[in-house]
């Protein structure tokens, strides 16, 4: 550590200004913000009360916390957190982040027309899922509907299930949920799978539908799913993909590098583009990876790395 770092953070200490500012309170954000308390660093944690996985009633693949309600898991990460003197956690959600002009002099984040000053930012907004527009769907989504076979297939076991589009990964889908699900039946809306893909499903002993889906309704298996024209569908489940955006504005207000995805570029521990500006969750992701892996365990895996990035970033070079 050089002495101006030191200096720095002798001072930051002794008045109370914050090292880290964490955006976000979902699972990477509690973690990250755990992760610097347990190293005594003074961090604010700004929780909108908005988070990715509102619809769903329960997480699942998370060792001991399968079946738990994610606001059951926020409250207890928040219980811990008030072990630790040096982390402040504020329900409140920041409208803009800006960088302080001047070599190393932080970043500014502001709270109803309030501008807090801090060393580090580190973003865990998360993203926003976009369903396909099929009328009944949104309201199925989260429990009978789903996008990630890893946190609700199995709750399909022994079930008929629909996997929604006639994307290229769509076989892929089918093929995971074949060992689960007593059915399989792709729903391609009115589109023709690729040879590729028709001969996988086929392969399958999967079945297609190729008429476009009016809708969806709940019904007493699951769904219920109406088409333009053909005998209705009644399944246990349904498998759709979503597109998404970033939550929050503020990898646009900083100039972070994107990907293809539209999340937020990161390398392994954590840090974008912009010097001391760190991200984890589901709104970033490395390169090597096509998309984040939508899953509790890994955005919180990936708020302790971030966490523990900034630390070394306060410790300066070397």
């Amino acid at each position: 550590m050089t002495s101006a770092t030191l200096a720095r953070t002798t001072n930051d200490r002794a008045t109370g200004a914050y090292e880290v500012i964490v955006v976000g309170g979902g699972p990477a954000g509690l973690q990250a913000a755990l992760t610097l308390g347990r190293m005594h660093r003074r961090v604010l944690l700004l929780d909108s009360g908005s988070y990715r996985n509102d619809p769903t009633p329960t997480m699942h693949n998370f060792l001991t916390h399968d079946g738990r309600a994610p606001a059951d898991l926020r409250a207890l990460a928040r219980a811990e957190l008030t072990a630790y003197d040096t982390v402040e956690v504020r329900d409140a959600a920041a409208t803009e982040v800006r960088r302080v002009p001047g070599d190393d002099a932080g970043f500014e984040v502001l709270i109803d027309g309030e501008a807090i000053s801090t060393r580090l930012l580190l973003l865990a907004t998360g993203v926003r899922d976009t369903l396909p527009d099929k009328p009944g769907l949104a309201e199925l989504f989260g429990t009978v509907a789903a996008h990630c076979p890893f946190c609700h297939g199995h709750e399909y076991a022994g079930l008929p299930v629909a996997v929604l589009g006639s994307h290229a990964h769509v076989a892929r889908l089918a093929a995971m949920l074949t060992p689960i699900a007593s059915e399989v039946v792709v729903l391609t809306d009115g589109a023709v799978l690729d040879a590729a893909a028709a001969g996988a499903v086929a392969g399958l002993g999967a079945s297609v539908r190729s008429q476009g889906v009016a809708g969806f309704c709940p019904s007493s298996l699951g769904a219920a799913v109406s088409f333009a024209s053909g005998p209705d569908l009644e399944v246990g489940g349904v498998l759709v993909s979503t597109t998404f955006e970033q939550s929050a504005p503020f990898a646009g207000q900083l100039g972070l590098r994107l990907l293809e995805s539209g999340c937020v570029e990161v390398d392994a521990m954590g840090r974008t583009s912009v010097d001391g500006v760190f991200a984890a969750g589901d709104a970033a992701h490395t390169s090597a990876t096509p998309m984040p892996m939508s899953s509790v365990l890994m955005a919180a895996a990936a708020g302790q790395m971030a966490g523990a990035s900034c630390v070394a970033r306060l410790l300066g070079p070397g």
